[in-house]
């Protein structure tokens, strides 16, 4: 059990959280049932991430997915993460019944609930200029041994609403407020809860690989505040023109160390 007063952007949240360890190479913190909060990788184990050239069908995309983590020698069991995209961001009820589907997706590839959850890390967002037809998968990661010490870990991508209330409409940060100061606010909210993952998974004091934005709004005074100043690498953040996956939320973000990455084709 790791118990920790994180503070990042100003805000200060405490990390309850208790990693679990699969059988796979890496641990997963629980996170809402359609997936956890982030994974690191175990000892003796790297994280690989694999992303498409374009983003794949999300049933045929979990298969490829599945095909080559099995060509690599390890078992479908060993997907720790995925990042979606989807052509539009849902309202709530469409957007259980997504998340139904997918965990049936992964079902079928062999993926498997630990202690009821879903132990797979997930980033999901709707890209401004869009052409997707269907949820797809745009990346994914995996678990791999490795006789380097890694450290390797990924966070869920995360919006600016606490998660696993009764549901998200009431409980948005600065709900339509994309002026600077709402803007700021969910930001703040947001950096604050990918500060808490990460010391809930004991990398608190890493600066991560990658650090991704998701917002189709000007976060230009996010990117130079406390994002900046805070908690980004020195090489700096990704933006991505995208909304998160469901209406009303204005803001995501993610954040990764990941020793591997790499480009595949969506057809072997």
């Amino acid at each position: 059990m790791h118990d920790a007063a994180i503070t990042v952007g100003g805000l200060s949240r405490t990390s309850t959280a208790r990693s679990v360890a699969t059988p796979y190479g890496y641990a997963f913190l629980p996170g809402v049932w359609q997936y956890s909060t982030g994974v690191i990788a175990l000892r003796g184990y790297r994280l690989i991430r694999v992303q498409f050239r374009a983003p794949v069908p999300l049933d045929s995309g979990l298969r490829r997915a599945a095909d080559i983590i099995s060509a690599s020698g390890q078992p479908p069991g060993a997907l720790c993460a995925c990042e979606l995209r989807m052509p539009a961001p849902l309202d709530e009820d469409d957007f259980i019944s997504f998340n139904r589907r997918y965990l049936v997706a992964l079902a079928e590839i062999g993926t498997q609930l630990h202690n009821g959850g879903n132990p797979v890390a997930r980033t999901n967002v709707s890209p401004a200029r869009n052409e997707l037809c269907e949820p797809s998968l745009h990346a994914f990661s995996f678990a791999s041994p490795s006789h380097r010490a890694a450290g390797d870990f990924i966070v869920s991508g995360s919006a600016e609403v606490p998660e696993g209330l009764s549901n998200y409409r009431d409980n948005i940060v600065a709900r339509g407020d994309v002026s600077a100061h709402g803007l700021r606010a969910k930001a703040d909210f947001v950096l604050a809860e990918m500060g808490r993952r990460m010391g809930a998974l004991a990398v608190s004091g890493e600066v991560p690989q990658a650090v991704q934005v998701y917002s189709v709004h000007d976060v230009h005074d996010v990117l130079a505040g406390s994002l900046a100043t805070n908690f980004a690498p020195p090489h700096g953040v990704t933006w991505h023109q995208a909304r998160p996956p469901v209406a009303e939320l204005d803001y995501e973000m993610d954040c990764r160390t990941v020793s591997v990455e790499r480009l595949e084709d969506a057809c072997s």
